[in-house]
């Protein structure tokens, strides 16, 4: 019968271009046809007699008795929406005969859908199926929900969509598809979660807890058909909250930031805590092993650690405005302890971010200029057996610029740590984060200064290694001073390792001292070009016989390219008057005797028409 679907997808296509108005029109519309097609429709200006109440047997015999039951339940739900939507600016609120209006429409499409529930319970008549007759339940209960919302019948509210939530997870687990997951994640678990908070149930509670607890288990036969799809959904023992909340065992009962530790009383950052620690210990083990070895697949280790924060975070900041919307004050204590939650989870998903750059940096934060990785499992195979191949400059420049940008993201996400609730007021995470961000602003200007090395701008270069290296002095001199926080093996992240600065600081002393010195060479090679003309000049290899008493000019070794110059050679003979000079004891040449031909006489030429010759 797919009685869900039939109703969602009528609601998705209506909402998606209307609103509930449009959606109230087109269900009278098909509530008309669906009577003219069943013949129980009434006549222009005939006499309104009440209709008989569908029957098991009629359901049985046509199906359009059971869309008579569902548009009609959906009539009533989207006038009781239609009205809530009108009103809902209002600076009273919903009041009065409005309210009363909404809860009757909504009372009347729960009753129509409970009674579909009766007719499809008796399945030897009505011919319907266990998944029918509980999707039939959790709509009325949902509807049943809605009323008592309206009405602020809490627990009973409760226990309507608990039932709705304990159906459609156990249908989820045998048909496959996303519409249960979006009713559960728009409509039930939102409204499980308010009417838990009027009923003073603690919020440290998972919302399938609540649900389990609010279930009525004395619906034996519901509850039989339940256990036939899911055994073990009603059979979970109700010591789960105090083991840490639903589904993460290991779920933590507090937090601890800057020596403050603080409970957690939310069942969802809870949950998201915990399986930002599970992403955490699958990080390390992926960075260990021998599997991942290029900085993409590194890089891509940090995704499950950085989505499960982005949880945490988001999860913690939705506590908060709950709290706001429900008039609580900032000095409130629960209001606090979300605060210095939300900025322990807001550091440490920051922290992940940075580690995830210095990962695409390279080895050593990408502080070697030949530390750029290789993009194939193929390459980095045959490294050791081929020659490396020179790169040209543009491609190296390239490659400088990749890591400036990762640098400008670290540095940025450290500045937003520094806007977090309570960090301004925190002196020594301040220097921390100061430390850090001079860290990164030596890398940077060490890659710039890098790049105007390649384009032979050396002032340039020496100014930025200049800098360069005293933000990492007055770095080093405060990880120095206060000492490593985190160990050797652990995944990188915000914290910087002793090794790592150390490092740095030696690369920037020597790259300090091989600038120094090529900007010393380009300074004579200047003045050798001013005090010597240029037309005066002769090149080195054809002064090898001087010795260069004011030094050797480098740029001017030969002249490039060669002109076509006279050089001397061994001297050539070319007697032309051999033949025309009478030498001692050479005979003369006889001279050729002339031709004698016998004389013939001369034939007569032939000639063609008109005098031509032929």
């Amino acid at each position: 019968m797919d009685i869900t679907n039939f109703v969602v997808s009528a609601r998705n296509q209506a909402l998606l271009y209307g609103d509930y108005n449009t959606y109230h029109r087109q269900l009278v519309k098909k509530l008309h046809n669906c009577r003219k097609r069943l013949n129980i429709v009434t006549k222009n200006r005939a006499k309104f007699n009440k209709k008989e109440s569908v029957t098991a047997e009629q359901v049985s015999e046509n199906r359009e008795f059971l869309h008579l039951q569902l548009l009609t339940a959906e009539r009533a739900w989207a006038h009781a929406m239609r009205f809530k939507a009108i009103h809902s600016t209002d600076t009273k609120g919903i009041t009065g005969r409005t309210r009363s209006h909404i809860i009757s429409r909504l009372d009347k499409g729960a009753r129509a859908a409970e009674h579909l529930v009766d007719i499809l319970s008796d399945s030897s008549k009505s011919g319907a199926s266990d998944t029918d007759i509980l999707e039939a339940h959790a709509y009325a209960s949902i509807l049943r929900g809605a009323a008592q919302f309206e009405k602020q019948s809490w627990e009973p509210c409760l226990r309507s969509y608990a039932t709705a939530r304990i159906i459609y997870t156990a249908l989820a687990t045998n048909i496959k598809g996303d519409v249960f997951k979006d009713l559960l994640s728009e409509t039930i678990d939102p409204s499980i979660r308010y009417a838990a908070y009027q009923s003073k149930v603690p919020r440290t509670l998972a919302i399938s807890t609540i649900a389990r607890r609010a279930f009525p288990m004395s619906a034996s036969s519901l509850v039989d058909q339940i256990n036939k799809l899911a055994p073990d959904l009603l059979n979970k023992s109700g010591s789960d909250a105090q083991k840490g909340q639903v589904g993460a065992p290991n779920a933590p009962q507090t937090i601890t930031w800057r020596s403050r530790e603080v409970k957690i009383e939310d069942a969802a950052i809870a949950l998201a805590l915990a399986s930002t620690d599970t992403a955490m210990a699958r990080l390390a083990e992926k960075l260990a092993s021998s599997d991942v070895i290029l900085p993409r697949e590194m890089a891509a280790a940090y995704d499950e650690v950085l989505i499960a924060s982005q949880d945490a975070a988001d999860a913690t900041k939705h506590a908060i405005d709950e709290l706001k919307e429900e008039g609580v004050s900032q000095n409130d204590p629960r209001i606090q302890s979300l605060q210095i939650t939300r900025t322990a989870v807001n550091y440490q998903m920051i922290s992940w971010r940075i580690g995830r750059n210095r990962v695409l940096s390279g080895e050593h934060d990408g502080a070697l200029l030949d530390s750029a990785p290789t993009t194939t499992r193929k390459s980095k195979k045959d490294a050791t057996s081929r020659k490396p191949k020179i790169e040209p400059p543009g491609r190296k420049i390239s490659r400088l610029k990749d890591k400036v940008v990762l640098y400008d993201s670290t540095l940025q996400s450290i500045d937003s740590i520094k806007e977090l609730p309570g960090v301004a007021a925190d002196e020594g995470l301040l220097e921390q984060l100061n430390a850090t961000a001079k860290y990164f602003h030596a890398l940077k200007s060490l890659s710039i200064a890098r790049s105007h090395s390649l384009t032979n701008q050396s002032l340039n270069a020496l100014v930025l290694t200049k800098h360069a290296f005293d933000e990492c002095q007055q770095s080093t001199a405060f990880f120095t001073k206060r000492g490593a926080s985190s160990s050797e093996d652990s995944p990188r992240n915000i914290e910087i390792r002793q090794s790592d600065i150390q490092f740095l600081h030696k690369l920037l002393r020597g790259e300090l001292q091989r600038c120094r010195a090529i900007v010393e060479i380009d300074n004579l090679r200047q003045k050798t070009t001013k005090t010597t003309p240029p037309t005066a000049r002769t090149p080195l290899v054809q002064r090898l016989f001087e010795y260069p008493a004011e030094g050797v000019d480098l740029e001017n070794l030969v002249n490039y390219p060669p002109k076509v110059e006279p050089i001397p050679v061994k001297p050539l003979f070319f007697d032309v008057a051999w033949n025309y000079i009478d030498y001692p004891g050479k005979a003369p040449a006889a001279a050729p005797e002339p031709e004698q031909n016998s004389a013939q006489p001369a034939q007569p030429q032939k000639r063609g028409w008109f005098g031509f010759g032929r």
